[in-house]
């Protein structure tokens, strides 16, 4: 099985301009004395790869630790797209979603979740998700989409599509790196760490191949 790691390394990662970038504090080490290697670490949870949950902009939206596992790990499509990713777009990307799944995931998934390909999208490329490809994803019932850049929607006005996706309860994979991957049908596992309470959270995301 070929496993693709699509996050970026924390202490280097892109971080969404007005965040606070990650800080590594060293408290121990073996070095000079210390008894064993120690870090701290401080950072926004919106940093580098990393997820939205609804909370982020719905304020009676699911926090990180109400979101079930199962919406994170489970198959999904590799679509690659540049620039504003409209309606029409989508609706493609979800037809090629469609085809791609059927046999490859059949022999992988239980037959209930033969159509989850097509449930969880995450787009390859230097691509803005338009509002009107956003309400595609919510009559298609998505359970989550993901991208390369910081943010889903323009950087300069994020907020719509945000609301759009994350208040039908569509969940968001930001930051992820797609370079290596190609066009097809995965298993994504992008299980964020169990931050109560929190609107977003960092996450190891990868993929791996269907055989």
């Amino acid at each position: 099985m070929k496993i693709y790691d699509i996050s970026q390394e924390v202490f280097g990662c892109v971080v969404f301009p007005g965040d606070p970038a990650p800080e590594r504090q060293i408290l121990s080490e073996l070095e000079k004395g210390g008894s064993c290697n120690l870090t701290a670490i401080r950072m926004c949870a919106h940093n580098g790869t990393h997820v939205d949950a609804p909370y982020h902009f719905c304020a009676d939206g699911k926090t990180i630790d109400e979101v079930g596992l199962a919406v994170w790990i489970g198959p999904c499509y590799v679509a690659e797209h540049e620039g504003v990713v409209t309606a029409e777009d989508m609706r493609r990307i979800l037809r090629r979603a469609e085809k791609a799944g059927g046999n490859r995931i059949s022999a992988w998934a239980e037959p209930a979740d033969a159509a989850g390909v097509s449930k969880r999208i995450l787009i390859k490329g230097r691509a803005e998700l338009s509002a009107e490809a956003a309400r595609v994803c919510v009559e298609a019932g998505l359970l989550l989409y993901g991208n390369e850049s910081q943010t889903v929607g323009p950087e300069s006005a994020p907020a719509e599509v945000h609301r759009i996706l994350l208040g039908s309860g569509c969940v968001l994979l930001e930051g992820i790196r797609l370079g290596g991957v190609p066009e097809g049908a995965y298993l994504l596992n992008a299980a964020p760490l169990n931050l109560g309470g929190a609107d977003g959270a960092p996450c190891r995301a990868v993929l791996m191949e269907l055989e």
